[in-house]
This record gives structure tokens, sequence and C-alpha cells, in this order.
């Protein structure tokens, strides 16, 4: 299935990279997309092969990857979590580059560890470990059930407390989270009354050790807030200004660590907030 197909811009060469896996895929895109990125001058068109797991699937991945090195007269990449030998070494005889992480990593530790890997697949994204997948669940249910301070009375159960003006990316992270790492995360909007003071309200003053800022720029805001509700005084600049600059007030006066979500990506933030509280 082709996730995207990019069309070429000032005639950058296009190169057609696969994501293989017997799973979902999730590992092997992660780190693929990871070395990607370091190469700018090149278009990757990028397709995903998920549960690779059948001789006719295998065959008919080989099949694709050598049409697309035919089609862009230059060899395919092929970033692999296949964890069956016998159809790794069929994609390792494609006319492709082959990247097997699975080999790259699991040899090495099998000789660093004196112990063989038991070569099971789904391990990390699947249902074999009943407790951290229930854990990942249950706490994507605690942030949904407690998104936007829905929950007070959650606050004491949370791991951390994302604060910050609407439309700063609370909700997001929070969801993040809890489906990547299973973290308790809850969060609390500062409205117009939370603002005209640079006291903490009342209700976040209990739990000032679990609270995390998010701050954002202005016009980066008015931007997110105008797709939303455009020609309106929330999503004017001066609004906009006036909540960033009185929020972060609030963060500073009461020693709150807080971050600029407006370059960054979710997955940053994510690991800037588990770095500050040892989340994981």
């Amino acid at each position: 299935m082709v996730i995207n197909n990019p069309k070429t811009k000032n005639h950058s060469p296009v190169r057609t990279v696969f994501f293989v896996s017997d799973r979902t895929g999730i590992t092997a895109e992660a780190l693929g997309n990871s070395l990607l990125t370091q190469f700018e001058g090149v278009t990757f068109n990028k397709i995903h092969l998920s549960f690779i797991d059948t001789s006719k699937k295998a065959e008919n991945c080989v099949k694709q990857i050598n049409e697309a090195c035919i089609k862009d007269s230059n060899p395919a990449l092929i970033f692999s979590t296949q964890i069956d030998e016998k159809y790794r070494d069929m994609m390792a005889k494609s006319n492709g580059v082959f990247f097997d992480f699975f080999e790259t990593f699991i040899s090495r530790m099998e000789d660093s560890l004196g112990s063989k890997s038991i070569h099971t697949a789904g391990k990390l994204h699947g249902l074999d470990s009943n407790q951290n997948y229930n854990s990942r669940i249950n706490s994507v249910n605690f942030s949904l059930a407690s998104d936007d301070g829905m929950s007070i009375k959650s606050f004491d159960r949370a791991d951390i407390i994302l604060i910050g003006v609407s439309r700063s990316g609370k909700t997001p992270t929070c969801l993040f989270m809890a489906l990547q790492y299973g973290i308790k995360a809850s969060n609390y909007p500062l409205i117009e009354q939370d603002l005209n003071t640079d006291k903490l309200p009342s209700i976040l003053r209990p739990f000032k050790d679990k609270l995390f800022g998010l701050t954002i720029n202005p016009v980066r805001l008015k931007k997110i807030r105008g797709e939303r509700r455009s020609s309106s005084d929330y999503s004017s600049l001066k609004q906009c200004q006036s909540e960033v600059r009185r929020a972060e007030d609030i963060y500073h006066s009461n020693k709150i660590p807080y971050i600029d979500t407006t370059q960054i990506s979710i997955e940053e933030i994510t690991a800037k907030i588990s770095n500050k509280f040892s989340l994981r």
C-alpha cells in the first residue's frame, strides 16, 4: 500500500523506500525515518508493507521492490524488522538495498548476552505483554477522561499534569505519552480567569510538583486557533499574545518548568517532559 507518493520538486532524485515487517512495521518506520531525515536532497516515495508473514506475501513484496527499482532507475531502500529468516533472505536477494534492523542488532546481542533470541514477532507492539498493553490502554482512557480538566478528581492519580493556554498542544501530548509509554497524563487549560493573576489556580496548588507548562509562539497560536474559529477575539493576535505572556508569567512566578512547543514535535516534547520527571 502506497502511503505517500510525493512529486519531484526541482527534479530532485526519487528513491522508493519500503518499510517491511511481519507485524505492524512501526519500529521499521521509526528507525528508517530517523535515518532518512539526514538526507535533504532526495525525494522519498514511502511504501509500507506490514504483516508479511507468508511466502506469497513475501514474493509479492519482492516483486514490488524490483518494480520500483526499474521505475526509479535506482535501487529501492528496504528497512526491515522481519523476524522470519526465510522471508528476510528473499528480500535481501531483491534488487533493492536491504537494511536488516533485526539481524543487525539481535546477532550482536546474542553474542553479548550468551543467549539466543526467541525470534517471536510482535513482542513490542502486540499483546504478548498483557501488563504493558493494558497499562497503555488504561492510560489512554485516563487521559481522555481527564482532558481539559474534565475530571479534576483524577489529578491525584496523574503522573503528570500539563498546563497551558488553549491549543498549545496539551491534549495530543497527553495522548501520545499515554499510548506510547503508559504515562497517566492529565491536562488543565489556563482560561481567562486563571490568567488574571500570576498565582496558580487553587485547584492546581496541591499538585504543583506534577505540573509542566506548555507555551507557544503567539503567531503560530493565532494560525492554529484561526483554523477553528477564524475572525474571533479568541484567534486574534492580540488575544494570543496576551494569553501566552500571562501564562509564562505564571510559570516564572511559581517556578513551573515549561517548554515552547512551536518548533518541536510531540515526540520531542514527550522526551523532555519524561526526562524531567523520570517517567520512563
